[in-house]
């Protein structure tokens, strides 16, 4: 696929490969990774409206950002209620973000049952109005959303009209539906009928695994971009090999980076979790790793987590992907 960069509202993106925000993982130290790799875009992790409103801790350390996660910040929200969207994406906690991407995707039960995530594809009037209402913000305001609700039933070209309709700057389709959640085959033509529909930019997400996956999505779907998500946790080098961006780290050097990066930004415990989750998701494909997944759940110091990473990742050499 063609690198280059991409323009969204006002703002001008350094590429057009871009990294998920994904729940529990895309914190402040992934996103430093995924700058340093070249993704022209690193968003937050998904933050609750409801929660910001009542100024939850742990809900603000999401938003946790630095200039070493890229010079543009975007941060994604999660709300279906126009009030509340519109008070908190103009209050303090957003003002050091230039982007607010709302979630209209997340197909989890207890999102779904609240009105929010991928429920608000069922209710246009109601998307629209909570577009509008972050759009007062000033700030620019993307979407990520997906094909549709049920496999049989899609919409994204008329969800993506909407979007475009109430002031969204980009759009995101997941190539699948509520209904089959992570697994199954993306269905990329959904996609293509979306970027026919609307003149503000589509980037396609779902199903991407490489550098040839991400070609042969964008053949398909004419798509602006791409958005790389949990494959990105299991092999980040994946954003180097698409953006050509020079990065000679190893696995190993990445780990103990992350851990360094977690370590000065949050509490170990935070850090040790955190650090675990990325080891385990790197561990899925490298022979001869199983005999660890104990112990590097059972690290209970930084001590032992550094010693644990040193026997998954050591051998490996600088150069692997």
């Amino acid at each position: 696929m063609e690198i280059k960069p991409l323009r969204v509202g006002s703002l001008l993106l350094s590429s057009n490969v871009l990294m998920a925000p994904l729940a529990g993982y895309t914190c402040l130290p992934f996103r430093i990774l995924a700058n340093e790799l070249g993704a022209g875009l690193n968003f937050t992790e998904m933050a609750s409206a409801n929660s910001l409103k009542y100024r939850d801790i742990a809900t603000k350390r999401l938003l946790l950002t630095s200039e070493r996660s890229g010079k543009i910040k975007a941060a994604q929200l999660l709300g279906g209620n126009p009030a509340v969207m519109e008070a908190v994406a103009a209050s303090e906690e957003l003002g050091k973000f230039d982007i607010i991407d709302i979630n209209m995707g997340c197909p989890v039960p207890n999102v779904f049952k609240a009105g929010e995530g991928c429920a608000m594809m069922l209710d246009m009037p109601r998307a629209a109005a909570v577009i509008r209402a972050v759009k007062k913000s000033g700030k620019v305001v993307t979407v990520k959303c997906r094909t549709g609700i049920k496999e049989n039933d899609m919409f994204a070209a008329e969800f993506a009209r909407m979007c475009e309709d109430a002031g969204a700057d980009m759009i995101t389709i997941h190539g699948r539906s509520r209904s089959m959640m992570y697994d199954g085959v993306p269905h990329y033509e959904e996609i293509a009928q979306a970027k026919a529909a609307v003149s503000i930019p589509v980037i396609a997400n779902g199903g991407i695994n490489s550098v040839s996956d991400a070609e042969r999505v964008m053949e398909i779907t004419g798509a602006d971009g791409v958005m790389l998500a949990r494959y990105a946790l299991e092999n980040p080098f994946v954003i180097r090999d698409l953006t050509g961006v020079p990065y000679e780290k190893s696995f190993l050097e990445v780990m103990l980076e992350q851990l360094s990066l977690a370590l000065l930004y949050y509490d170990e415990t935070f850090a040790l979790r955190y650090v675990r989750c990325i080891a385990a998701n790197g561990m899925k494909k490298r022979r001869g790793t199983k005999k660890y997944k104990e112990g590097l759940y059972r690290a209970g110091s930084v001590g032992e987590l550094k010693e644990i990473l040193e026997l998954i990742f050591g051998e490996e050499p600088a150069s692997a992907t």
